[in-house]
């Protein structure tokens, strides 16, 4: 037991020495769960290290959140009430809109005079910054300048509500900038349960309705689509091929996977994006699925965006 007492979980931001031993006082069976719960309260306010203190606000906001019920789904601005929340829904959690934005930027904006190009960028990481901090929208922002020739910047944004994320966007669009940035792709998925049991990890489930970006340095994102056969292969024979494609990611642990679902919101069926610090890792990961039954019913998974992460002054020096 006392191994147990002091084991923590994956920690995706940096925990102070008092958190860490305010961490360690809570139940190992609930642990996980408080750290995903801290973990995504500090990202929506901005907080770059948890302290004692963060997960003393954590939990405030959540049972005040949960005394006012503020956790059920909200009316649209603007819809007044024409779109009532189902009966149904009231008790259901909230579901993340997740956001893949690639923009490239035209050439002819590098031939502009320095200063300007200086105001532009300003304004522009003003803007997102902005946005970052208001706690609606997550934001993490990427490079990929010199690996891509259709895209120079993405942006991962995670929120329960779409229009925060458009409202970001046309704000980003109308900066000085953003006159020269074409959007190249966009990939929007959401959150949901997994219809298939990880009996290896079951305490994974109950993560996949919550995405909490980690601070790797590199992501790779790509939505991919299922044959129909797929779908008309009854629940029984699709898990098990699943357990073996579970089985190989097991083997990964340096790489973490985040799936969404775009039914009926996008192209795609899924949207998937691995974190890593391990390039490497993710390239033999890919690989061996290659390998595995699940892969005769792909019908499409690319294209597949390698991007670097970059603070967002950072990503918009390298754009020229």
């Amino acid at each position: 037991m006392s191994d147990l007492s002091d084991a923590l979980p994956p920690l995706t931001l940096e925990w102070s020495e008092d958190a860490l031993t305010a961490l360690r006082r809570v139940p190992f069976v609930v642990r996980k769960a408080a750290v995903r719960g801290v973990e995504a309260y500090a990202l929506t306010k901005g907080v770059g290290v948890v302290t004692e203190a963060t997960m003393q606000e954590a939990r405030a906001a959540r049972e005040a959140a949960e005394a006012s019920g503020t956790t059920t789904t909200q009316h649209a601005p603007g819809q007044g009430g024409a779109f009532p929340t189902p009966e149904r829904d009231l008790d259901a959690p909230v579901r993340q809109f997740v956001s893949f934005g690639f923009f490239k930027v035209d050439p002819a904006w590098r031939r502009l005079p320095l200063d300007q190009r200086a105001r532009h960028k300003a304004e522009f990481a003003d803007v997102y910054d902005r946005h970052a901090k208001a706690g609606t929208v997550i934001c993490r922002s990427y490079s990929t300048v010199g690996i891509r020739a259709d895209a120079d910047l993405m942006l991962w944004r995670i929120s329960t509500e779409l229009d925060a994320i458009q409202d970001m966007t046309a704000e980003l669009l109308r900066t000085g900038i953003g006159g020269w940035l074409a959007p190249s792709h966009n990939l929007l998925g959401m959150t949901k349960q997994s219809q298939y049991a990880d009996k290896l990890h079951p305490e994974h489930e109950g993560a996949r309705l919550r995405i909490v970006p980690g601070r790797a340095r590199y992501i790779f994102v790509y939505p991919f689509v299922k044959t129909r056969e797929w779908y008309l292969m009854t629940q029984h024979a699709r898990q098990g091929i699943m357990d073996e494609h579970i089985f190989v990611g097991t083997r990964y642990s340096r790489v973490k996977l985040n799936t969404t679902y775009s039914f009926g919101i996008d192209d795609q069926d899924f949207l998937v994006a691995f974190e890593t610090n391990h390039p490497g890792d993710f390239v033999d990961l890919v690989q061996e699925l290659r390998e595995t039954e699940s892969s005769r019913f792909t019908v499409r998974d690319t294209p597949i965006f390698t991007c670097i992460a970059r603070p967002m002054p950072q990503a918009l020096d390298l754009l020229g």
